[in-house]
């Protein structure tokens, strides 16, 4: 798998497992949202193992780059909060940071 598809995957699986719980303890809502939390929580850490590198620390780190800009968009789409420039140039400045973690010359 590509690391475009791995690391957005990843943020929706961990997002959405993330969201369960906040939905069952924030929002009241059932208890039987913790099932497809922890299921999505599960394909969150498997994804991540496909990223292609010898370090695990360094997809993690990478990821969080992504995570930040998934959880914006997260915010716009499903919670219908709106992004404001701050979130977007602190997004951009995140993504430019994973950039420089994956794709840094190494000797």
């Amino acid at each position: 798998m590509k690391l475009a598809l791995i690391y957005p995957l990843a943020a929706l699986a961990e997002i959405g497992g993330c969201f369960a719980f906040w939905a069952w303890l924030k929002l009241d809502r059932s208890p039987w949202w913790l099932a497809p939390g922890v299921l999505s929580l599960v394909a969150f850490a498997w994804l991540l193992t496909l990223v292609p590198t010898e370090a695990a620390g360094r997809a993690f780190a990478a990821y969080g780059g992504v995570y930040i800009v998934a959880s914006l968009a997260w915010m716009g789409l499903v919670e219908k909060t709106a992004p404001d420039r701050w979130d977007f140039v602190g997004g951009a400045v995140c993504l430019i940071g994973a950039g420089v973690i994956l794709f840094g010359p190494r000797g």
